[in-house]
């Protein structure tokens, strides 16, 4: 998988100590190698980790090699964005977006 500059990659066997057990709200991007719009989000996600840092962590799951986690999710599109808090999935999010539109559609859950 394509990795993000500050962004981690969490896979089945550490999504519930990497997420769920997270003090801060928590960003997943559900993706994979073959998909475009996911690679064209990779900078996108890496400015919104820099600039979020204190308030919100930002990972990526390869939906691939992770099967668990993603059927669990029922997640079926890439790009998936899912904002976990307190271990719930508060939000989802579907498809490549500006960066501006991201941050804004994550103003009420930073």
């Amino acid at each position: 998988m394509t990795r993000t500059a500050g962004v981690a990659e969490v896979t089945d066997a550490d999504f519930t100590a990497e997420v769920i057990e997270s003090d801060l709200p928590v960003l997943v991007e559900f993706t994979a190698d073959w998909c475009p719009p996911c690679r064209q989000m990779a900078p996108v996600l890496g400015a919104l980790a820099t600039e979020t840092s204190d308030r919100l962590k930002v990972v990526q799951l390869d939906v691939d090699a992770n099967p668990v986690t993603t059927n669990a999710y029922k997640v079926l599109s890439m790009p998936t964005f899912m904002v976990f808090r307190d271990g719930e999935p508060v939000r989802a999010m579907v498809g490549a977006r500006p960066g501006r539109r991201l941050l804004e559609e994550l103003s009420d859950v930073l």
